[in-house]
């Protein structure tokens, strides 16, 4: 608390410094959003690859709000969140999450627990992103087995990329009305000659949140954090530098009693060495370890009910290489992860210690074939994971997935290009999809691992395309389908068990039975996106907006529906901008979903309003601005259909936003 109040202080302060200073603002939410760096080493403009990579700026992370990177990649389509807890919500692509979406920041593993169970948070608050990179589909040839459905990953600048000749930075402060939330974050970038420092803190206070139906009982989030890092620069175009972080939260379970307090300390190294004009151009190496705790505490006794810890290691290098024969460039990577993990309670453990290693090499490659820009990459990995099932007797599982992609672009008129990329991408079972056996109170669940677990396939295929409107106007549009050969879900059975696993039919426990098990799937879906300028309005222009999603996911041979994918949506809105205003709003249709898994209930669509307003008061300092967002303005009653708590918890009603900013 006493750190929140001094960001708030100096966020308000420093506010006041830019206005009052003089110094023109540098516009740091922007400085990487030219250049795609997730979807491949070979980095570039986001229109040369085969598939569509998502960007998000800080400008939208503010506007957004939330705790979670689920809230700040709200209305992405594709894109969906666990909604699980204010605390805890993590993004859904198309319709995989947990396992299946790799979280990361910089490139490296967000090191958490989040993809063990929806009640987890993530200790990356979107406060401290500049930009988010969203790769929809297999992304497994750069990141291994969990990015088999996608990769979110949160760029910031807390190892410096480039040189800095001065200070600058951003302080932000901002109240959000259904939760009574405050926040406030500084960020300084400094430098001098070859060196650059950067230092950033956060502080967010929230509670309990207002809902159509009232107030939503055990929904607040307390968290703060703070970074520091430095790099050194060298030769033409080279750096190494480190950072460390330390973030903290605590935040209640919505429909429990159960808060959670988590903790994590974590260190990265980060090199790139422009090597020289040869066919080896560059080198990167980038490694960072973790170490990550949260206690599920009864708040009636403040006993702990269950501990989860997690030390990981990740590291990855890798070479770029130019020209060489028919290839335009290449890259050959290998990466090494190790992680300790386990899940010990009072009474009943649901996960004992378990230890998994991996190791992979990856390369990419990218090429012209005659009016077509071709892109390749493979991967070769292999996985340990050394556990305790529920007979009690320590199991190692060993894994060798390989995965492979290919995709082409074709620029078929100065305004349209298109893109086709095939894929088979392979995933390793994680280790509580093998070893758990016990309870799990934040989703209410008692589950059940299977040791027996094979490697997971997804043979995929997706088509795009972008078209340009004039010098503003932009359409984007996927169609995609994937099959899964020995899909790992976890299915609720319909039974009721008690802390022991005791489970029955109508049982007197309350958790719900989930057992992980395979079965083929066929995943399918659409997005699409539109921004276009309509007419000048006033001293401004007016623009509009349309975008949607749908994901539809079965079981084959009949077996029903894959459970809890996120429903489609269709939306719209408009803009109004000048040089100092800029105005919007959209409208958004979110469909029932009633394609459900056994034992699950449908959930019900919605109409959602939301609006923006931002503002720059002063031309001389327009780094300085203040912002009023509206969010669910018709305070519409929202459930989750991804979300395992979905029928006990009611999404916020309501909220308002005033955010004011400062860069200097």
């Amino acid at each position: 608390m006493r750190l929140r109040s001094m960001l708030l202080t100096a966020s308000s302060a420093g506010i006041l410094l830019a206005y009052a200073g003089g110094v023109q603002a540098q516009d740091l939410g922007h400085s990487v959003s030219e250049v795609v760096i997730t979807a491949s080493p070979l980095a570039g403009d986001p229109d040369r690859f085969a598939t569509i990579v998502e960007q998000v700026n800080r400008d939208q992370v503010l506007s957004n709000g939330g705790a979670s990177l689920a809230d700040a990649l709200r209305n992405l389509p594709g894109v969906a969140g666990t909604g699980f807890a204010a605390g805890a919500s993590r993004p859904v692509i198309r319709g995989m999450d947990a396992q299946r979406v790799k979280l990361a920041e910089n490139g490296l593993s967000s090191s958490d627990v989040s993809d063990v169970g929806p009640d987890h948070g993530v200790p990356i608050d979107p406060l401290a992103a500049q930009d988010i990179e969203v790769v929809r589909g297999a992304a497994t040839l750069r990141y291994g087995s969990q990015a088999i459905g996608g990769v979110v990953n949160v760029i910031n600048n807390r190892i410096p990329r480039k040189p800095i000749d001065g200070i600058e930075g951003e302080v932000t402060s901002a109240y959000g009305s259904a939760s009574s939330t405050g926040e406030g974050t500084v960020m300084i970038d400094a430098g001098q000659g070859p060196f650059a420092v950067h230092l950033d803190g956060f502080g967010r206070r929230a509670s309990n949140y207002d809902t159509p139906d009232g107030v939503q009982p055990n929904s607040w989030f307390h968290g703060n954090g703070y970074s520091g890092g430095a790099s050194y620069f060298f030769g033409d175009d080279s750096r190494v530098g480190a950072s460390g972080t330390h973030y903290e939260a605590r935040y209640g379970i919505p429909s429990d009693t159960t808060f959670i307090s988590m903790k994590q300390d974590k260190g990265a190294f980060g090199a790139s060495v422009k090597v020289g004009d040869g066919v080896l151009k560059r080198i990167n190496v980038d490694a960072g370890y973790a170490n990550y705790t949260h206690s599920e505490i009864d708040p009636s006794t403040m006993e702990v009910q269950s501990t989860f810890n997690n030390k990981e290691w990740d590291g990855r290098a890798e070479a770029l290489f130019g020209p060489l024969g028919p290839l335009s460039a290449s890259a050959l990577g290998v990466q090494i992860q190790d992680r300790k993990f386990s899940a010990l309670g009072e009474g009943a453990n649901y996960l004992l210690p378990t230890h998994t290693r991996s190791a992979a090499g990856f390369a990419f490659v990218e090429a012209p074939v005659g009016p077509l820009d071709f892109q390749g990459a493979a991967r070769v990995e292999h996985v340990r994971i050394d556990g305790t099932p529920g007979t009690g007797v320590p199991t190692r599982r060993s894994y060798t997935p390989v995965s492979v992609s290919a995709g082409f672009s074709y620029q078929a008129s100065d305004a349209l290009r298109l893109g086709l990329t095939a894929a088979s991408a392979a995933r390793a079972p994680a280790q509580t999809e093998l070893f758990a056996r016990g309870p799990h109170d934040g989703p209410g669940t008692f589950e059940t691992g299977n040791p027996d677990l094979k490697i997971e396939r997804a043979n995929s295929l997706e088509a795009t395309a972008r078209y340009k409107l004039g010098g503003a106007g932009r359409i984007e549009a996927s169609a995609w389908a994937a099959h899964f050969s020995n899909y790992i879900y976890g299915g609720l059975t319909g039974r009721m068990c008690d802390d022991d696993g005791t489970c029955a039919l109508n049982g007197s426990g309350d958790l719900k039975e989930l057992n992980y098990g395979q079965r083929d799937a066929r995943f399918w879906g659409l997005e699409a996106k539109a921004f276009f300028p309509l007419s000048d309005l006033g001293d401004g222009k007016l623009s509009g907006q349309v975008l949607g999603d749908y994901v539809r996911a079965k079981f084959t041979a009949g077996a029903g529906d894959v459970p809890r994918i996120q429903p489609g949506r269709i939306g719209g809105g408009l803009d109004w901008a000048n040089d100092s205003i800029d105005a919007s709003f959209l409208v958004m249709a979110v469909s029932k979903q009633d394609h459900v898994g056994v034992a699950d209930t449908p959930t019900d669509g919605y109409t959602s309003v939301d609006a923006q307003v931002r503002w720059k008061p002063f031309k001389a300092k327009p780094g300085i601005e203040l912002m009023l967002v509206g969010h669910n303005l018709a305070d519409e009653t929202i459930r989750n259909a991804t979300a395992l708590n979905k029928d006990s918890v009611v999404m916020p009603g309501r909220d308002v936003r005033v955010v004011l900013s400062a860069k200097f």
